[in-house]
């Protein structure tokens, strides 16, 4: 009687709560979503389907604006999505600016201060992570610079795929919003270097990192653990 009064308690009792994986966020989704995107783009683009082409850049940018609001909003900042973040952007932005400068050669100055910042950029980040520090999350000015980026490269194609704009204005409108997302790149490379430069020099601990340990899922116990 004893034992099955112990049984009976024990099935009354709680399950202990399955544990969780932390990385698995809405904020991270969209990243994935974004670079599953980028080959349906370039696809549709060379085949010159240019209405699913801009809807799915046009998705692409959405999902880049909304998902660091919803990561600050609802605590989902991961340092996996710190890492697919930024790796989404980069992506999606040397893509698209690889198939515009097969079609537009005028593209390809951007593409050349593209590829230069985004190498230089990975360089300090290796740099960084050899040195067990933390690298530098998304910042304004380099989301400003996407937002340019996407919006230069949506007009082009507008004015170009739906408008059969005239020589002389194509010309015109795209070389200025190219200049200017030059400039908003090259700006965005000097503050990210800015940045490097503090946290290479920095002995804070806010920047130290262990990354196979922030890699790791994390489960809701360790969580719990933790802020205990």
């Amino acid at each position: 009687m004893k034992k099955e009064k112990g049984k009976s308690e024990e099935s009354l009792m709680p399950a202990e709560r399955k544990p969780r994986n932390q990385n698995l966020t809405v904020p991270n989704a969209l990243s994935v979503l974004r670079i599953i995107i980028v080959p349906f783009f370039a696809w549709f683009f060379l085949k010159e389907n240019l209405v699913a082409a801009v809807g799915l850049l046009a998705l692409s940018g959405l999902s880049d604006m909304f998902d660091g609001m919803i990561a600050r909003r609802f605590n989902q900042i991961t340092e996996l999505g710190k890492m697919l973040d930024p790796f989404a952007d980069k992506l999606t932005q040397g893509v698209v600016a690889l198939c515009l400068a097969i079609k537009f050669p005028a593209i390809c100055p951007v593409l050349l201060i593209f590829i230069v910042k985004e190498l230089a950029m990975l360089c300090c980040a290796i740099i960084l992570l050899k040195k067990k520090k933390r690298p530098c999350a998304a910042m304004w000015y380099g989301k400003v610079a996407t937002v340019m980026f996407y919006l230069s490269v949506s007009v082009i194609v507008i004015m170009d795929g739906f408008f059969q704009v005239k020589t002389l204005v194509f010309d015109v409108v795209s070389n200025i919003l190219l200049l200017l997302t030059a400039v908003m790149m090259l700006y965005s490379a000097f503050k990210y270097f800015q940045i490097f430069r503090e946290i290479l020099h920095s002995d804070d601990e806010k920047y130290e990192l262990d990354l196979p340990d922030e890699i790791r899922a994390k489960t809701v116990r360790e969580k719990t653990r933790r802020n205990k």
